[in-house]
């Protein structure tokens, strides 16, 4: 029987700015466009670059060949860059007066929602 694991929670959404800290991609910068919390991993663009065999299929209108396409990386490997200081930082949480919770920036505090 396969062990499941825990989920656990993930500062980074899918539309998020963030930079490759580690890996063949390190240094690279691009938006979020999946985020698997059950692995923990995120899928950001043009980054992680893999190669894709891919067989042809008439029938859906997919041709054969190799395809690169982006792969997953590590939630711990990348870092949210901040719209307000534009520097790559930690995500911390804090509870506005309303009583809702947001993700803010660990260096100048601003707040990443839209």
């Amino acid at each position: 029987m396969k062990k499941q694991r825990a989920i656990a929670p993930i500062g980074i959404r899918h539309g998020d700015m963030v930079k490759v800290m580690a890996g063949r991609s390190k240094g690279r910068t691009g938006k979020v466009l999946s985020v698997d919390p059950a692995k923990g991993t995120v899928t950001v663009e043009r980054a992680n670059i893999i190669k894709k065999h891919t067989r042809a299929n008439p029938s859906k209108n997919v041709r054969g060949g190799i395809l690169d396409k982006e792969g997953p990386i590590h939630v711990s490997n990348v870092m949210l860059i901040c719209p307000g200081c534009g520097k790559h930082t930690r995500v911390g949480h804090t509870t506005l007066p309303d009583g809702t919770k947001v993700r803010v920036c660990r260096r100048c505090n601003q707040t990443f929602e839209h």
